[in-house]
């Protein structure tokens, strides 16, 4: 059974800085590409950064870009989410999603096979 843990969420100010981990078990982590999404309150669900396997090829959503870096650990897998600057409008539900196509873009949920049960992130003003 394919289980996805988010950890590393919690409350932060603003400027501030979180760390997001998702540690798969149940498949092979280093032959998928991650994502992360969010989902903030009355919001769709919306993309924040991707990574391919090696880790070479990375996509950011603008409204991160800059503030958070997205990287993984083949041998702990694990990929995590840094997010630095935070802002109150980060203010989300923070799903890690599995891709078994290692291609470019693909930044849509319906690409993304598995997800994690999410980690809430509050930032305060």
């Amino acid at each position: 059974q394919v289980q996805l843990r988010e950890s590393g969420g919690g409350l932060a100010q603003a400027g501030g800085s979180l760390r997001l981990s998702c540690a798969p078990s149940g498949l092979p982590f280093s032959s998928y590409a991650w994502g992360w999404f969010r989902q903030a309150p009355g919001k769709e669900r919306e993309f924040v950064a991707r990574i391919s396997r090696a880790g070479k090829t990375i996509y950011y959503a603008d409204s991160v870009k800059g503030r958070f870096t997205i990287s993984r650990d083949n041998a702990k897998n694990t990929v995590y989410l840094q997010m630095n600057s935070l802002k109150p409008e980060d203010t989300a539900v923070y799903y890690c999603a599995a891709d078994s196509l290692n291609l470019p873009q693909r930044l849509e949920m319906g690409h993304y096979a598995y997800w994690g049960q999410g980690a809430q992130v509050t930032v305060s003003s």
